[in-house]
């Protein structure tokens, strides 16, 4: 077969086949960017800009060497009561840019996936492939998951994971150089039987634990517009060996009498991704009511404001301004109800629903919710490369529309929309006593003592002002039977810290003895609400989606616990919309 080879030379769109298959790629240049560099150069991009710039590192040859030289992988089925066997080729770990030095795997939609794929002359594998890859592989890393929180589709999040994998991989180096066949390190977007049937969707399968089972079955619940730190691109030459002949795998996957070889669901009518343009929910516009409206618009470069507004003002505004959490849209955040195979982000947290249930609660004011959403999705990356003061604008940008209104400013967020709270209260010289009420959803992580401890505590000594942190005990969270942050890190612990710290100003006591840990200061206007967590689950957004948007609002009020409780089933199902 080598001299076969080695006599035809097999060329076949960007794999040069001779003694063995390689990516036809130009050669990486001298000076291009490093994985670190570069992952931190996307960091701020929107998801397509993200991924225009992945493309044109990859195709420009910013690849690391060790995946060019693609390896072999043996197949075999039964068709028949014949036993047919073979060879495809994978690339030897997934899809990464830099040197191998400093290389960042890319996690990416199959849109930007199937792009490289047909430049290279691939395909993207099967489960099937998925399952032989694994067992051929010499090097099996150990899964090293993530908790799943919406940061998960972030770059920043992806670099942790990078790190985490290229350590693993690192430990191992001695015995099994870069370039050997590795599997366990990433889940692979697959093509499959069901793609026909789901266009608009991404599948996803694999990430084999040492005991050869998949974390991932095979899934297609998420738009094609999904991307997240686990997802790995895996390429496969689209000439591979059947019984020692050299044959198209496009062929093969169609084949039914070879298509066994490579696919564990029979022939393939669809072996690709069909996109031509990048993809987006099928429709991520907010649906209203016709006593409600929206208002768009970018305070700065970089950052979307949707505001939801009752369709008449009334003289007095209560205006909340909600740090959106990383990785999702105002839309999900919005919340809607779920559709056969929609996004689960648009059914976690409903704050669009929330807000019509507080609206029934109070018709004195007019609620105001101003939805914030970083560029990236991300406030923490958004604030990596934006001076604080970008948080005073933003915010001040959406206040100042209300000028003429007698307005009450709560500043709320979720998870990494804390950090948006936590750099205005920086940049400010004092909290403006005309925001009313600062609350955090289980998004205390940027809470530091030397920072923010003595603002807080003058402005809450003023009457009319309040406080409510809401978290749960991350530090007791498990993901694979480990857990995944500090004691001290987490929001259990820094919400913790702030109780501490602002005891020491005035008394805060806790007033129950069961879960949630209450504790309340200053007559009630300081609410910490402490969800203890025995079972070692996850609860980020939970808390959110039961009832936590409402609690943040009016805790500590004479309003608060009525036609609802903290944690306890929605209150707001009826207000949920199409």
């Amino acid at each position: 077969m080598r001299f076969l080879l080695a006599v035809f030379a097999v060329v076949i769109g960007g794999v040069a086949m001779a003694d063995g298959p390689s990516l036809r790629l130009p050669a990486r240049k001298a000076d291009a960017i490093g994985g670190a560099a570069f992952a931190k150069e996307i960091s701020a991009l929107p998801q397509p800009e993200r991924e225009e710039r992945m493309w044109r590192e990859v195709t420009a040859g910013n690849v690391p060497d060790f995946l060019r030289q693609m390896k072999p992988v043996p197949v075999t089925a039964v068709v028949d009561g014949r036993t047919l066997t073979g060879k495809v080729f994978v690339t030897p770990d997934y899809l990464a840019v830099g040197s191998n030095e400093d290389y960042f795997f890319v996690p990416m939609t199959p849109y930007t996936a199937q792009r490289i794929a047909d430049r290279l002359g691939c395909l993207l594998p099967t489960p099937k492939l998925v399952d032989d890859i694994y067992a051929a592989a010499a090097v099996k890393l150990t899964p090293s998951p993530i908790p799943p929180t919406p940061a998960m589709t972030t770059v920043p999040e992806f670099l942790t994971h990078n790190q985490t994998v290229s350590a693993q991989r690192a430990a191992v180096l001695a015995q099994s150089p870069l370039g050997e066949l590795t599997a366990g390190d990433k889940k692979d977007i697959v093509i499959c039987k069901a793609l026909a049937d789901t266009p608009g969707h991404v599948a996803i399968y694999g990430w084999h634990k040492p005991d050869g089972k998949p974390i991932q079955p095979l899934y297609l619940g998420h738009f094609a517009y999904w991307a997240d730190y686990s997802h790995g691109v895996r390429l496969v030459a689209d000439t591979m060996e059947v019984d020692g002949r050299p044959m198209s795998l496009s062929k093969v996957l169609t084949d039914p009498g070879l298509s066994a070889l490579v696919s564990g669901e029979g022939p393939l009518a669809v072996s690709r991704y069909r996109f031509t343009v990048f993809p987006h929910p099928d429709d991520p516009t907010i649906h209203l009511p016709p006593d409600e409206r929206l208002q768009t618009f970018s305070p700065i470069p970089g950052v979307r404001v949707i505001i939801d507004e009752p369709a008449e003002l009334r003289k007095s505004i209560r205006l909340v301004l909600f740090a959106l959490p990383n990785g999702n849209t105002i839309e999900q955040t919005f919340g809607r109800r779920l559709r056969p195979d929609d996004d689960w982000h648009y059914d976690i947290q409903h704050v669009g629903a929330q807000t019509r249930f507080l609206r029934r609660q109070d018709n004195d004011e007019s609620l105001v919710v101003a939805y914030l959403e970083a560029g990236n999705q991300s406030w923490p990356a958004w604030l990596r490369s934006h001076d604080k003061s970008a948080a005073v604008s933003i915010l001040d940008a959406v206040v100042s529309r209300y000028a003429g209104h007698d307005v009450r400013v709560v500043l709320d967020s979720h998870s990494g929309g804390g950090a948006l709270l936590f750099a205005y209260i920086d940049a400010v010289p004092k909290i403006p006593a005309q925001i009313e009420r600062i609350a955090f959803l289980d998004s205390e992580y940027n809470y530091e003592a030397s920072s923010h401890e003595a603002k807080l505590a003058e402005w809450l000594r003023s009457d009319g002002h309040y406080l409510c942190a809401i978290a749960y005990d991350d530090a007791s969270a498990r993901l694979n039977g480990k857990p995944f942050v500090s004691a001290e890190g987490g929001t259990w612990g820094r919400s913790h810290a702030m109780l501490a710290d602002l005891g020491k100003e005035f008394p805060v006591t806790r007033t129950n003895s069961d879960d949630p840990e209450r504790y309340e200061g200053l007559a009630g206007r300081v609410v910490f609400l402490l969800k203890q967590n025995p079972k070692a689950q996850i609860l980020h957004t939970v808390q959110v989606e039961r009832n936590g948007f409402i609690e943040s609002l009016l805790s500590g009020t004479k309003q608060e616990s009525k036609g609802y409780r903290y944690f306890g089933a929605r209150a707001y199902s009826q207000f949920i919309g199409p």
